[in-house]
C-alpha cells in the first residue's frame, strides 16, 4: 500500500493545512503571538515572537523528513549574547598564564601528554556556536520521537471533517513540530551558557577531541561568592579542563562511545501519548494555562515514558561510564592541584554543585532523559584514589586504552578485586587454590603417598639400614 504522502490528494491537503496555519499565525484564528511564543518556551518579547513566526513559516516552506536545527543556533546565541561580557585583555593574559601552569602541573599527575591546540577563551554566545553540534545530535531522538507523537495525537484529536486533511499534511506538522522542539533546545542551550565554566564542565566531550576551553565570564562568577584568591580557582578550573581534554584525546575511542551510547538510549525513549492527549485535549493556543502546560511538559521530559528494562540497564552502563570520566578528572585535578592551599574547599564545592543539580543533570534530564547521580561519581573518584595509591599513575591510566579494560560498576562498589588484578595478587591467590584444589582431589583418589606409619607399614629405623643398634 502506498504511503499516504504519496497519494494525489495530499498535494491539496497539505496546502490546505499551510493556509490554515497561516491564518491562524497572522492572528485570525484568535491565537495570542506572545501566548504561542510562551508555548515554545520563548520570552514574551516582539523579537521572540518575530523569531517564532519566522522559524514556523520556514518550516511550513521547507518541510522535509529532518529537523531544522539552525533555530536552535540562533535561540541558542541570542539568549547567551543577552548579558554576555567580552573577555578583556586582563583576563586573557592572566588566564593564559593559568593554563600555562595548570598544563605544567598536570604533567606530573597523569601520564597523557599536553594538548596540541592552545585551550581557548570563549564568550558565552561562543561556547553556544561551538558546542551546539553535539547538543543537536543527542537532542535529535527525543525532538523527532515527540514530533511524531505531536502530530498521531492532533491527528487523532482533530474533528472528523479535519482529519484528512491533518493525515495529508503529517510531514509538515512533524517539521513544525521539530521547529518548536529546537526553539526550545536553543533557549536551554542559551541558559547552560551563563552556568558552565569550561568545555568539559557537562561531563561529557562537546567540542572535538584535543579542545579545551575556559569562559572566563563565568570562571569568575563561580568564585565571586568564596572566600577563596581568585587565582586559586581560575588555576584549579584549568587543570580540570584539560586534565578533561586530555582524557578524551587520549582515549580516542571514548567521544564516539560516549555519544553513541547516550544517542542509542535516547533512540530507545518512548512518547507518553496519554499524556500528550491529556494536552492536546481542548488545547487552546491563546489560553496562557494551556500553553505553560505544554512548554513545561516539554522542557521538563514530561512527555518521556517511564523507562523500560532495558532502558535502565542501558541507564546504569551510562552512568557508571560517566561516573568513570568524572571521578578520573577529579583524581587527577586533586593530585595537579595539591600545592593550592584551598584546592579542596574549590572541590568540594564542585561536589555541592553537581549535587544541587548542576549544568550537566538538567540538560541531560531535559534532553535524554539522563540523570547523572553525584554519588556514583564520589565513588569513583575513591576507586581511582586507591588504583592511584595500588598500582601508579601510569599503569591507572593504561586502563583507558580500551574500553574492555575500564572498571566495572562492580569495581566502584569495591576496588579491591580491581587492585587485586592489577597488583597480581589476584593471580597469586588463584594460582594457591588451583593448587590446593588439585591437590585435594588426588587425596580423595589415593593418589597422594602415604605419610610414615600409615598404610600399614612400619616406619623405617635405622638397623633396616644395617645401621648400628641403638644403645
Amino acid at each position: 500500500m502506498a504511503d499516504r504522502d504519496d497519494e494525489p490528494g495530499d498535494k491539496n491537503s497539505e496546502e490546505e493545512f499551510r493556509e490554515m496555519l497561516r491564518n491562524l499565525l497572522s492572528g485570525g484564528g484568535g491565537i495570542d503571538p506572545a501566548q504561542l511564543a510562551g508555548a515554545a518556551g520563548l520570552p514574551n518579547d516582539p523579537a521572540s515572537v518575530a523569531a517564532l513566526f519566522s522559524q514556523l513559516q520556514q518550516a511550513m516552506n521547507h518541510a522535509d523528513d529532518g529537523i531544522d536545527w539552525s533555530a536552535a543556533l540562533r535561540q541558542g546565541e541570542q539568549r547567551a549574547a543577552s548579558a554576555q561580557l567580552q573577555v578583556t585583555d586582563e583576563e586573557r593574559a592572566r588566564l593564559d598564564q593559568a593554563l600555562q601552569v595548570a598544563s605544567l602541573w598536570l604533567d606530573e599527575a597523569v601520564v597523557f601528554g599536553r594538548l596540541p591546540d592552545s585551550p581557548e577563551l570563549l564568550t558565552r554566545r561562543g561556547w553556544v556556536a561551538a558546542t551546539m553540534p553535539i547538543w543537536t545530535q543527542l537532542a535529535e531522538p527525543v525532538a523527532l520521537s515527540i514530533a511524531d507523537a505531536l502530530t498521531r495525537v492532533m491527528r487523532e484529536q482533530a474533528p472528523e471533517e479535519m482529519q484528512s486533511m491533518i493525515a495529508g499534511a503529517s510531514k509538515l506538522m512533524r517539521g513544525i513540530g521539530g521547529a518548536m522542539f529546537a526553539m526550545q533546545l536553543g533557549q536551554v542551550v542559551g541558559q547552560l551558557a551563563s552556568e558552565v565554566v569550561s568545555g568539559g564542565d557537562v561531563g561529557i566531550p562537546l567540542q572535538a577531541d584535543g579542545r579545551a576551553a575556559l569562559i572566563p565570564q563565568n570562571v569568575a562568577e563561580f568564585g565571586a561568592d568564596l572566600d577563596i584568591p581568585s587565582t586559586e580557582i581560575e588555576l584549579y578550573l584549568a587543570v580540570r579542563e584539560l586534565a578533561h581534554a586530555r582524557l578524551f584525546r587520549h582515549a580516542r575511542w571514548l567521544r564516539l562511545n560516549l555519544i553513541s551510547a547516550i544517542t542509542a538510549y535516547a533512540r530507545g525513549i518512548e512518547i507518553d501519548t496519554e499524556r500528550l492527549e491529556q494536552l492536546a485535549e481542548g488545547f487552546d493556543p491563546s489560553n496562557p494555562t494551556n500553553t505553560d502546560e505544554l512548554r513545561h511538559a516539554v522542557e521538563s521530559g514530561a512527555l518521556i515514558s517511564a523507562k523500560s528494562d532495558a532502558q535502565q540497564e542501558a541507564l546504569a552502563r551510562l552512568e557508571t561510564m560517566l561516573a568513570l570520566i568524572e571521578g578520573w578528572v577529579d583524581q587527577a585535578t586533586a593530585d595537579a592541584t595539591s600545592r593550592l592551599p584551598k584546592s579542596d574547599a574549590i572541590a568540594e564545592t564542585i561536589r555541592r554543585r553537581r549535587a544541587t543539580g548542576g549544568p550537566a543533570e538538567s540538560a541531560f534530564a531535559t534532553l535524554v532523559g539522563l540523570e547523572i547521580r553525584p554519588r556514583r561519581m564520589r565513588e569513583a573518584a575513591a576507586m581511582w584514589r586507591a588504583v592511584t595509591d595500588a598500582v601508579g599513575i601510569e599503569q591507572r591510566d593504561a586502563l583507558w586504552a580500551h574500553p574492555d579494560l575500564l572498571p566495572t560498576s562492580e569495581d566502584l562498589d569495591d576496588p579491591s578485586r580491581l587492585i587485586a588484578r592489577l597488583t597480581g595478587a589476584e593471580s597469586a591467590v588463584s594460582e594457591a587454590d588451583d593448587e590446593f584444589d588439585q591437590a585435594l582431589e588426588a587425596l580423595l583418589r589415593g593418589e597422594t603417598p602415604a605419610a610414615p606409619g600409615e598404610g600399614g607399614e612400619a616406619p623405617q629405623t635405622p638397623e633396616a639400614d644395617g645401621g648400628p643398634s641403638p644403645v
